[in-house]
């Protein structure tokens, strides 16, 4: 990938046997819980055996956790290659995919492997521009992608938005809504995606089980559509998927509820505390409804990225664009903001 449209991340240059903060790539720092250890456990128990290689069991239990029909449920090996199944089956070299910018980099990506283009539509004020958004749909646009919360602003669509957006938009164009992140939202803040989608056939819910249920490296994901996007998908679907392990801790996971959306809660609360502390060091930052915290920054962001990277803080930089911060533990947090606050004392006006 280019240096523009990629993000740098720098290795760390630390005496060995230095503790790294893990803050680059959106993880969890809290493990899997107790039940999901052992669904993962026993069902490693029989890798011998063939089990769901479908994930009709998982595609049930998400359908009665969201109250859907499970033929309106569809997993994958992460919200990732979901996303590109949706870029494969309905883009092409005459379409394109109108999406915010900055969001999620692999969205480009996606659209080159599915061998179409997207439309940027700059953010305005660190948000969606969804009047700017609707203004770029013509004839050729087959996907619309609205990234909520957004990566890697951590901004949401406000609530009551989206349902007037999808209005003028035209019938032939489908609209993707990414949730990876929405478990992290307070209450009331956004729309939700599934609400959506009862409501209007072109609606398509992405999802995954790799943020707050800290299933990163299982790979599990999910959508929620209607039939008629659904059936064409599967046609493009491969047939190796999720794994049984990855189905086991999924469903397990599902039945921790309470104890997710408390994580997700206290993440939050410490997101809100990083944001405080770095934009009282006088950082610019928009209000973050997700696990991370992002900076705005057209220049300086490979020395900061590096200079993290040197104290053992790992964190996400964008050439040109800004850096990502994800929230892990108080310490790892802390450290952050001690060398951010340096980095902005030495070089002033960054920001």
């Amino acid at each position: 990938m280019s240096e523009k449209s990629g993000w740098n991340r720098m290795q760390p240059v630390t005496e060995p046997g230095a503790i790294v903060h893990q803050m680059a790539l959106n993880e969890t720092h809290h493990p899997p819980l107790p039940a999901v250890l052992d669904a993962v456990r026993d069902t490693a128990g029989q890798a011998h055996r063939t089990l769901d290689a479908l994930g009709f069991g998982l595609s049930a239990a998400l359908g009665a956790h969201h109250a859907v029909p499970p033929a309106d449920v569809m997993v994958g090996p992460g919200s990732g290659a979901l996303l590109q199944l949706l870029f494969t089956t309905f883009t092409g070299a005459d379409t394109h995919t109108v999406h915010a910018w900055p969001s999620w980099e692999a969205y480009p990506m996606m659209a080159e492997n599915a061998g179409s283009s997207v439309v940027r539509v700059p953010l305005t004020d660190e948000r969606h521009d969804l009047d700017a958004m609707a203004a770029a749909v013509t004839d050729r646009t087959a996907l619309v992608v609205v990234c909520n919360p957004n990566n890697p602003t951590g901004t949401v669509v406000d609530r009551g938005t989206l349902r007037p957006f999808l209005d003028r938009l035209p019938a032939h164009v489908k609209v993707v809504v990414d949730e990876a992140y929405l478990d992290f939202t307070d209450d009331g803040r956004t729309d939700d995606g599934i609400d959506l989608y009862r409501e209007d056939e072109r609606v398509c819910v992405v999802r995954t089980f790799s943020k707050s249920y800290g299933l990163l490296s299982l790979r599990v994901g999910y959508l929620v559509a209607h039939p008629s996007l659904l059936a064409p998908m599967r046609g493009h679907q491969l047939f190796l998927r999720v794994s049984a392990v990855a189905q086991a801790a999924a469903v397990a996971a599902l039945g921790e509820a309470e104890r997710i959306t408390a994580q997700c809660r206290e993440t939050a609360a410490e997101r809100d505390r990083l944001h405080g502390v770095l934009t009282a060091q006088g950082w610019t930052s928009a209000d973050s409804q997700a696990n991370f915290v992002w900076l705005p920054l057209e220049k300086g962001v490979e020395e900061l990225t590096q200079r993290c990277a040197d104290h053992g803080v790992m964190v996400c930089g964008k050439p040109g664009e800004g850096v990502r911060v994800t929230v892990a533990e108080r310490e790892a947090n802390d450290a952050f903001a001690a060398l951010a606050a340096d980095f902005r004392a030495e070089f002033g006006g960054v920001a």
